[in-house]
């Protein structure tokens, strides 16, 4: 009954009384498998195959880094790692029992009537069943009793985890493998699983070719390969701070080093190869270390227990956060290292973790080829590539760069960085594979995943990526199956464009738009840095016409908003800083700076004598066809301004303006809502200038229809919002108060969609 329906919604708390646990985070990330990942991928990667011709390599493998990630996150423990991969692999083993209960029911074939393979029959005998109830009846079947002995060594290896005190939860009795029959052995990779899966398979072949190969077992088959025994990597990460102050304590307490903060970096890196050459651990198993060493080591340790129980899948990356020397990629070697997984030698270490620069700022968007080339030639880190088939992995961060230097300016850092890293890594002949770190809003490198992944630099796709789903994305395109295959076709279908067609589509004209798209971005970054890093006001203004610091009461993450406590937007997390100013609707991390990047750079302003300024004519008129010229060739600047016409498209200066009444000093108020409103303004107008349309989201209609129906809804829960938090700010205890600011905050990310 749709009215119980929506008379229970209404009573029902959408907001949280309190902050979740990493737990809850935990859990919550693995509801998706259950509800479509684990039924979605295995086909998906089965049809690949079949197409492709591509052997049994999955191309679609998950992976999560709640549970794994302690950068700015002092609640990441070593129980918490324990959680993470042990929910994971609990849910894993349930799917699997399930499938292979259902698999035993299906395969009802009679050895009277087909003639049994010799390995499948080897299979089925060899769990001894005489003494069991119906064991003569299941003889008959040797394709049921063969599946039966994968449940059992399935079960068993569930059963010996469990009696060693390992077990990542007791998940097979739902199974219902409960006989008192003799044990086989359990088994102790996902090797040994398919292997015998693969016999099931190719003696259904035999007896009756590819129609009695059934989907549900070529599924299976097809989950062990993707989701081994432990359904999902959980990356590591930390932040190069926090790795400089741990070895700091570390290599004073071995008599390494006194005081390691103090070294330069060339100093640094010959101390950490010289610790690197061999397996001699720092500390004694009685070492006294501060509450964060012993936290921090606690984690790593409960990562390599999580490998000796699942495999080395299970922890396969490790990312530095801000990484901004060789030095900073290599200390973590030394906390692999401690706890077993790394092992040291000098002409050839060896470990089964990436080391994985993460690269945020624009500085460090610049200076990471620099980084690259340094570290890959030093023979050490050479060889330990080598020793990982020659992949090298860098995350790109599209949140910081942006909050960093403006909307154009991060675009534009981020797609040079790409296509100079893979110059650097090509000269070393290594297979460079990026994970891009997009979140949900334009401002977090969100839009359409499809259209991202084709924008890539030439080179920069080559065959693999990684990539985040994030925040309420997940929910909008994993909660169900067809839109959870949807979505991961659109991602497979544009890794192969990118990979093997020529999407950028420049040709001789690649140099000349690269020049441009240099100017504007260096115009684009002034203008943002002026108000946001420059103006004396501009700091009052966000923390007071936006809710941001009403946000970290919102109950919405484990992690703090901050990563320190200081004023600044510096060390704000990139969530509350978006999700601020789309609160306020003015959306300012996906736009500002744009308008006037593009004005200055049509009317020859600053870019005199530049090789871009010649070449792109000297009249406004023929600078504004080269930009209209490059937006129709170059899926990079297409995807670019699209997504800014997306985000301009929700933002509203009139209702900003209610908010920047709440700034304590009204004329600050006034006058940065005065300059924001000016450049929106001028954005919107060189916009439409640059592609031709008449209105934002001319291109597309379906979007700027969805977008349109929903003001109505909008305006009210902005100006609501507006005059709580006036009240909330002046004192007013009422819980109410509180409350509705809460829901107002919640409706409006509800309806703005990707909006933190």
């Amino acid at each position: 009954d749709i009215r119980r329906q929506v008379l229970t919604l209404w009573q029902t708390a959408i907001i949280r009384s309190e902050r979740p646990r990493i737990e809850d985070e935990v859990l919550g990330g693995l509801q998706y498998h259950e509800a479509t990942l684990m039924d979605v991928i295995p086909p998906l990667n089965a049809e690949i195959a079949e197409r492709l011709g591509c052997g049994d390599r999955p191309m679609v493998r998950p992976g999560s880094w709640i549970g794994g990630d302690r950068d700015g996150n002092p609640y990441v423990t070593g129980d918490v790692v324990r959680f993470a991969t042990g929910q994971a692999a609990a849910l894993l083993h349930r799917h699997y029992a399930d499938q292979l209960r259902l698999l035993e029911q299906e395969l009802s074939l009679s050895q009277r009537l087909v003639e049994v393979p010799a390995e499948l029959r080897d299979l089925a005998d060899s769990l001894a069943e005489a003494d069991e109830p119906g064991a003569v009846a299941r003889e008959d079947v040797p394709f049921r009793r063969a599946v039966r002995v994968v449940r059992r060594r399935l079960a068993e290896r569930e059963s010996s985890l469990s009696s060693s005190g390992s077990s990542p939860g007791a998940v097979l009795a739902a199974g219902g493998v409960d006989d008192e029959a003799s044990a086989p052995a359990p088994y102790t990779s996902p090797a040994q699983m398919l292997a015998d899966l693969e016999v099931i398979d190719a003696a259904l072949g035999e007896v009756g070719g590819d129609l009695l190969r059934t989907p549900r077992l070529r599924d299976l088959r097809w989950a062990v390969r993707t989701f081994g025994f432990h359904l999902q990597a959980l990356d590591m990460r930390q932040n190069s701070e926090s790795h400089e102050e741990l070895l700091g304590e570390l290599f004073a307490l071995a008599g390494v080093s006194e005081d390691y903060a103090a070294l330069d970096e060339d100093t640094r890196v010959k101390l950490l190869l010289t610790e690197l050459s061999h397996d001699r651990p720092l500390l004694g198993p009685r070492a006294e270390l501060s509450e964060t060493a012993s936290r921090e080591l606690g984690v790593m340790r409960a990562a390599a227990a999580a490998v000796d129980l699942l495999g080395p899948e299970v922890v396969p990356h490790y990312i530095v956060s801000m990484c901004g020397s060789v030095s900073d990629l290599l200390e973590p070697a030394i906390l692999l290292r401690e706890v077993g997984l790394f092992s040291g030698d000098p002409a050839e270490p060896r470990s089964d973790v990436r080391l994985i620069p993460l690269l945020e700022t624009i500085d460090d968007l610049a200076a990471g080829p620099g980084i690259l080339d340094a570290a890959l030639a030093i023979p050490q880190f050479r060889a330990l590539v080598r020793g990982q088939g020659d992949v090298l992995e860098v995350m790109l961060g599209y949140s910081d760069s942006n909050k960093d230097g403006g909307y154009l300016a991060a675009n534009w850092a981020l797609y040079e960085a790409e296509r100079d890293l893979a110059e650097s890594a090509a000269r070393a002949g290594v297979h460079l594979r990026y994970f891009h770190g997009r979140g949900g809003a334009v401002g977090r490198g969100g839009g359409n995943s499809y259209d991202a992944i084709l924008a890539q630099p030439p080179g920069a796709v080559q065959g693999a990526l990684r990539i985040t789903e994030q925040g309420e994305v997940i929910s909008a395109k994993y909660s169900e199956p067809q839109r959870a295959r949807r979505n991961l076709e659109a991602l497979v279908a544009a890794t192969l464009e990118a990979s093997l067609l020529d999407v950028e589509g420049l040709g001789e004209d690649a140099g000349e738009a690269y020049e441009v798209m240099a100017e504007l971005a260096r115009l684009g970054r002034e203008a943002y840095a002026s108000l946001v890093h420059s103006d004396p006001g501009f700091i009052e203004y966000f923390t007071t016409s936006t809710p941001v610091s009403e946000i970290g009461e919102l109950n919405i993450g484990s992690r703090p908003t901050s990563r320190k406590q200081t004023a600044g937007v510096e060390d704000l997390r990139a969530i509350p800083w978006v999700l601020s100013w789309s609160q306020s609707r003015v959306m300012l991390p996906g736009w500002f700076g744009v308008g006037t990047a593009l004005r200055q750079w049509v009317d020859g302003e600053g870019s005199a004598g530049s090789a871009a300024g010649s070449s792109a004519g000297s009249s406004p008129e023929e600078r504004l066809a080269t930009l209209r010229r490059l937006y129709a060739d170059w899926p990079f600047l297409r995807t670019t301004l699209s997504n800014m016409a997306q985000v301009m498209a929700k933002a509203d200066m009139d209702l900003a303006g209610r908010y920047a009444s709440l700034v304590p000093d009204a004329e600050v108020g006034r006058r940065i809502h005065g300059v924001i409103s000016e450049e929106f303004d001028l954005a919107r107008e060189m916009l439409l200038s640059v592609t031709g349309h008449e209105t934002l989201l001319d291109d597309n209609p379906a979007l700027a229809r969805s977008v349109r129906n929903r003001f109505p809804y909008l305006e009210p829960l902005n100006v609501l919002q507006v005059e709580l938090l006036r009240r909330y700010r002046a004192g007013d205890e009422d819980p109410e108060v509180r409350t509705g600011i809460q829901l107002t905050m919640n409706g409006l990310a509800t309806a703005l969609r990707n909006s933190g």
